[in-house]
């Protein structure tokens, strides 16, 4: 028997009750609560997040907010542009990311926008391109280490970029390692103690570079991807959650620099 299908838009009056998918089994995490304060605040600037619902179960969501507001370090004014779009486990090849994403496209007709923006990874915490190629976007800019950037545009319109100033952005913070961070997503508050804690472990200088508002995370971030990174003495390890690669990276920077010195 088929699931009954639902999407719900969170707004100002339900947003306790809806959330915004993620962590939503954690309420009480710090995580959580940061980014249900983020997600009150932004609101007021025009931040949409749709959840999609198959039956009783949300199995999916699309989060999205005009361009000049934006925290992806994306030039894209006149543009909506996608945080995130995900479907999860067995909800999967249903044909409810077109439906969220015909959303976006959607609004973005009715606010007469240039049109929908996102960028694309095909690394963890960060969409891919499969699903935005097979809606007619297409790629428009790239940037290190493996981002793109795909457009839909409406009409002979200005095409969005990235910014070209990254060496100089890794270069700002000198030696030790810093992690940039926000409340954008849930997660990144778990990342940054992991960060720190493999720091300590390692006997590295570390700190934290609070992203506080969208205009700090599109001129700081050292990647698109704009909430979250960890650099290390000038190189971009990581723009995800600390795995086991970027432990193995860190580990082996640190023995090298030792047999050096």
């Amino acid at each position: 028997m088929a699931q009954d299908i639902k999407i719900t838009t969170v707004d100002v009056g339900n947003s306790d009750e809806q959330g915004f998918f993620c962590y939503k089994s954690k309420p009480k995490s710090e995580g959580y609560r940061r980014k249900l304060a983020w997600v009150k605040e932004r609101l007021a600037e025009g931040l949409s997040i749709h959840i999609l619902h198959e039956g009783e179960r949300s199995v999916g969501f699309i989060e999205y907010m005009p361009a000049e507001h934006t925290w992806r370090a994306v030039n894209a004014d006149g543009y909506l542009l996608i945080h995130c779009l995900w479907v999860v486990g067995r909800a999967k090849k249903k044909g409810y990311g077109s439906q969220l994403l015909q959303l976006c496209l959607d609004d973005a007709r009715k606010q007469e926008k240039h049109g929908v923006a996102i960028v694309t990874s095909e690394r963890p915490w960060a969409t891919g391109r499969k699903l935005f190629r097979k809606h007619g976007f297409a790629r428009v800019d790239t940037a290190p280490p493996v981002f793109e950037l795909w457009v839909k545009a409406v009409g002979d319109v200005p095409p969005p970029s990235f910014p070209r100033d990254w060496d100089q952005r890794l270069a700002r913070y000198g030696s030790g390692l810093t992690v940039f961070r926000s409340d954008q997503c849930p997660y990144i508050e778990h990342a940054t103690a992991s960060a720190l804690e493999s720091a300590g472990e390692l006997g590295i200088a570390a700190h934290v570079v609070e992203l506080t508002s969208a205009e700090e995370a599109r001129r700081l971030s050292p990647s698109p991807y704009g909430v979250f990174g960890i650099v290390y003495n000038g190189e971009l390890l990581t723009y995800h959650f600390p795995d086991d690669k970027y432990l193995q990276k860190l580990q082996e920077r640190v023995l090298g620099e030792g047999a050096a010195s």
